[in-house]
């Protein structure tokens, strides 16, 4: 190990803006002798508490395992920043050496048998010990966290479990490179006029911006980023350059050589159904659903496949108005995956009469995101205030304090907007620091949270403002409410802070905040015209609001599929050839040959290569939970009813995992929902009424 004079103290004492990092003071060769210092400090406070000769108490054990590490969480904190958001070569090596080391560190941890005696000890007495609702929770998560680390296992079987947690995670690492690569290397060039037919002028200069980073100034690349994919395969006249980049873009992970993950695939499940065997479980998805509100895997499917059923027979209606179409123009062909988002955009715009192109001009990225933050200020008073030039991890990282109505500061978020080569694709919050109320070694008491979103949006040209289509404003109220949940935040204890909550309860802030995109006075205040200022005409914003459910059945299709094969994974316990099981499940469930996986398995980065195996389904659950807590507002006739907002802020963004989540969403709403409001908002519910009327 490097001497402690040596380390950067940059990683660890962070003493910038606010008490922000200093991301520029921090090299890549910095982190690995860190890392090594923070596993040794770490590894004596578990010693210390461990070998406390005192008696167990909640205080010097369960307390001062929730202060310790805070170097190593740290250190953490900004290399997996790093790795996703900003990565290099030396950052991906060090990914892969990392990855499996911190699994070996807490593994280590979770096997302490001295140290699981007295979390044990307390557990077991814990109804005599007059905890609070919050300490009984954060007590269960550490025990429940032992057992599942194996601490209930003989030797044999712990050091088994050590070491396919181990590989998993450098599984995982692996996983996310390969995608991230596969994307970073594939473009299509285009220049001719003919080969960019039908595209507007906001994809064609996200495309020139991302041929002039590729070295082909003065033309216009097509590249795997969805900002620029899917607007590509919605607009380009050219069916033969739509199929050549679809092909492309569904083939991540799936194109031989070093970056091809279907052996990746194979050994994970292979791997986590061994593990759920040693803890017990029939099968890695018993394993998963032990601590969330689904609980059983019969749950899910039955929530996945009553949508399922719904979905796929809108999905046939809206394959044949397509079909209708093309016959229309003359062309004979089948519809075809590369075929469906163009063909739905032209119906989109005869049946709404507007297209995404009229609309996109009224959707800037700046306005989108102060409208994030007026909707923050209207339910939850807080305010946020943009400091310019203060240093972040990249140059395109903005820095803003959020303060509440008094002016006190709450809360620093970091919104990162803009698509690059060194960032992974898709869109997540993170927290650099989560809040709590414990006194720290250090003597300090409390910390303020520091949160950030990270998107992948087209920057677009010099000068010209940043454009966003109805799906990415989505995407930013989306993250946005991730980053609430982190920044309202008002408990004790880090565990169980802000987005510390169970996987099919972590959605539901983010997935709530999105409705009030679409709410007429926001939409009228902030979708204004990037060029004459004016708002979007009343005409123009009553079809945006009637469109909200067109194409309803083809993106449940896209997400449903995606979370039936999740499933289906998890809870066969034969290591079969994981393509041969996607494609066995979407032949039992009648996938449409026109519509593919939202994630097919070689990219299916929330399963392999995030948290969200056996848990895809989540998204769906907590749209169920979203869709009944808006109604809440409706009921109440007013989006912003300050009495509904209170609810909202105390029972589900404030207490994190702190109190159980049935629990607080009965405080707030009163009950607990069913699909059906789920089901009209998707435009789903009472199918046959609905559609009897409209012949």
């Amino acid at each position: 190990m490097a001497p402690a004079s040596s380390l950067n103290t940059a990683l660890t004492e962070w003493n910038g803006f606010q008490g922000l990092p200093r991301f520029d003071a921090v090299s890549d060769n910095d982190f690995a002798p860190a890392f090594e210092a923070a596993f040794l400090e770490h590894d004596a406070e578990i010693e210390a508490i461990a070998g406390n000769p005192e008696p167990p108490t909640f205080v010097n054990t369960v307390t001062a395992l929730e202060i310790a590490g805070e170097s190593l969480s740290r250190i953490s904190a900004l290399f997996w920043n790093r790795a996703g958001a900003h990565t290099n070569e030396t950052i991906q090596a060090l990914e892969r050496q990392i990855a499996p080391k911190l699994s070996r560190h807490y593994s280590k941890i979770g096997m302490n048998a001295a140290l699981f005696a007295r979390i044990d000890s307390l557990w077991q007495q814990r109804e005599e010990l007059d905890l609070s609702v919050e300490e009984m929770r954060v007590l269960e998560r550490h025990w429940k966290g032992f057992v599942k680390s194996g601490a209930l296992l003989a030797e044999p079987q712990q050091q088994r479990l050590a070491e396919i947690n181990e590989r998993l995670a450098g599984l995982g690492a692996r996983f996310g490179q390969n995608v991230l690569a596969d994307e970073k290397n594939w473009s299509l060039i285009l220049s001719s006029d003919a080969e960019l037919s039908g595209l507007p002028d906001f994809l064609k200069d996200a495309m020139a911006a991302a041929a002039r980073e590729r070295g082909a100034e003065g033309k216009y690349a097509v590249t795997l980023s969805r900002s620029i994919i899917e607007p590509f395969l919605t607009f380009s006249e050219r069916r033969d350059l739509r199929e050549q980049a679809f092909r492309a873009w569904t083939a991540r992970g799936m194109n031989k050589g070093e970056t091809d993950n279907r052996g990746i695939v194979s050994e994970t499940l292979s791997l986590r159904q061994e593990l759920a065997g040693l803890l017990g479980y029939a099968n890695f998805a018993e394993f998963k659903l032990d601590n969330t509100m689904a609980k059983t895997a019969s749950a899910v499917n039955h929530l996945l496949m009553t949508v399922w059923e719904k979905a796929v027979r809108r999905a046939a209606e809206e394959e044949a108005d397509i079909a209708r179409l093309i016959a229309a123009e003359g062309r004979n062909h089948e519809v075809m995956p590369w075929d469906w988002r163009h063909y739905a955009e032209k119906i989109r715009a005869q049946k709404f009469d507007f297209s995404e192109a009229e609309l996109k001009p009224y959707l800037q990225l700046e306005k989108i995101i102060d409208a994030c933050f007026d909707v923050a200020g209207r339910l939850f008073g807080i305010i946020a205030v943009e400091k310019k030039g203060i240093p972040a991890y990249h140059p395109d990282v903005r820095v803003f304090e959020i303060r509440d109505r008094s002016g006190t500061l709450v809360a620093l978020f970091l919104g990162d907007y803009f698509a690059r080569s060194s960032k992974r694709s898709g869109a997540w919050m993170s927290a650099f620091r989560s809040q709590h109320r414990l006194t720290l070694k250090d003597g300090t008491t409390g910390e303020m949270p520091i949160i950030y979103n990270v998107c992948n949006f087209a920057k677009p040209a010099e000068g010209k403002p940043a454009l966003l289509s109805l799906d990415d404003a989505r995407t930013l109220f989306h993250e946005f409410g991730h980053a609430l949940h982190g920044m309202l935040s008002n408990v004790t204890y880090p565990s169980v802070a802000g987005t510390g909550v169970s996987r099919d309860f972590v959605e539901l802030p983010s997935q709530l905040y999105e409705h009030w995109l679409t709410v007429p006075e926001i939409l009228t205040r902030y979708a204004v015209h990037y060029e004459t200022g004016q708002p979007m005409p009343k005409t123009l914003l009553d079809k945006v609001l009637a469109a909200r459910t067109f194409n309803a059945g083809f993106n449940t299709v896209e997400f449903t599929s995606s979370a039936l094969v999740d499933m289906a994974f998890h809870t066969r316990t034969s290591a079969d050839d994981p393509m041969a099981v996607q494609e066995e499940v979407l032949k039992e469930i009648g996938m449409p040959r026109s519509i593919v996986m939202r994630h097919a398995t070689p990219h299916f980065q929330h399963i392999f290569a995030g948290g969200y195996s056996a848990g895809y389904y989540s998204y769906m659950w907590s749209e169920v939970l979203d869709a009944d807590a808006f109604a809440a507002f409706e009921e109440a006739g007013d989006a912003f009813d300050a009495t509904m907002a209170k609810k909202l802020k105390d029972n589900i963004y404030s207490v994190g995992g702190s109190i159980d989540p049935e629990d607080a969403y009965r405080a707030f709403r009163g009950k607990l929902p069913d699909p059906e409001a789920m089901l009209r908002k998707k435009g789903l519910a009472m199918m046959e009424e609905i559609h009897g009327s409209d012949a």
